[in-house]
């Protein structure tokens, strides 16, 4: 475990820069929110079409693999929701919960962080995760508020739904490497190298703006935060790590790729989303928080784990 630290160390100290940068407001929140934007449009989507433009379909999907990381999700996912149901909490807030109980942060830590530490044959099983989080569970917590909040499904809630995920460049991007892939033709060279250069600037942009923007979070409501980042980093790759290990087919590589995403810590974007919609975001807040400074022990021992398959 200890060489694994080692390498995972690095990862975790460009986020303790940026949370140190943040606390001493020399990286302020307006600066952390244009670099999280460059990181997001530019540096991090550059990032994925290159992987995606180098890849097969195939060398992406597989349907055991949607199975057992879907069915891993889903059981904590329906866990925490029905934990906060029994604190007598609302439909939206536990929707909210169970968001932060799966949904870890993939794009920003995971894909830079466990292509390098796993190899480069980790791209494609970390691109089904990441779609799978985009796609699945992005599009249910969308539909689960404004159902609540509409008292009813429509066919305007489903157009909205559209629209958001033809705007997430994370989606736009992985589609249209996807799309390149299946050409044929390879990737010219000045491309290639562009999109390398560019997407470089993703892994220590990300971990920055992770840091940066913890420094502003707060630490209420621990005990909920506490329990939902045990979800997050212990149950979720557990669950996962069942199903894809004794239930369903998966690939070990595949699998243990699969469980080390799991182990992520809760993504940022559950707090956006939680903000756009006034739903528990101090909550989910502590959560990102917590979650993120227990990871550099939790992940570092799923990692050496899987890197036993």
């Amino acid at each position: 475990m200890l060489p694994v630290l080692l390498e995972t160390l690095p990862f975790f100290a460009l986020i303790g820069m940026g949370y140190l940068a943040g606390r001493a407001r020399f990286f302020t929140p307006e600066a952390t929110s244009w670099l999280t934007k460059f990181v997001f449009y530019f540096a991090l989507s550059a990032m994925l079409f290159r992987f995606a433009a180098n890849l097969s379909l195939a060398e992406i999907w597989s349907l055991p693999f949607v199975m057992a990381y879907l069915s891993g999700c889903t059981l904590v996912y329906l866990l925490a929701v029905a934990v906060a149901r029994l604190r007598r909490v609302s439909t939206e807030e536990a929707a909210i919960e169970g968001q932060c109980a799966v949904i870890g942060n993939t794009g920003f830590l995971g894909v830079p962080m466990l292509v390098l530490l796993l190899g480069p044959e980790a791209a494609g099983p970390v691109l089904m995760v990441l779609a799978i989080d985009l796609i699945v569970f992005s599009s249910l917590i969308t539909l689960i508020i404004t159902g609540v909040r509409e008292g009813h499904m429509s066919l305007r809630i489903i157009r909205v739904l559209g629209v958001v995920l033809l705007k997430n460049p994370m989606i736009v991007s992985m589609v249209a490497g996807l799309g390149w892939s299946a050409t044929g033709a390879p990737v010219p060279g000045p491309v290639n190298e562009f999109l390398a250069l560019l997407g470089g600037a993703a892994t220590p942009g990300a971990l920055f703006a992770i840091g940066a923007s913890l420094a502003t979070r707060s630490a209420e409501r621990i005990e909920v935060a506490a329990w939902l980042s045990f979800c997050k980093l212990v149950l979720h790759p557990l669950a996962v790590a069942v199903a894809a290990l004794l239930v369903f087919p998966v690939e070990r590589q595949a699998a243990g790729v699969m469980i080390a995403a799991a182990a992520l810590p809760v993504a940022g974007n559950v707090y956006i989303l939680a903000q756009h919609y006034g739903v528990a975001p101090q909550r989910v807040s502590a959560s990102i928080l917590m979650s993120t400074a227990v990871s550099i022990l939790t992940i570092t021992g799923v990692i050496a784990w899987v890197t036993t398959f």
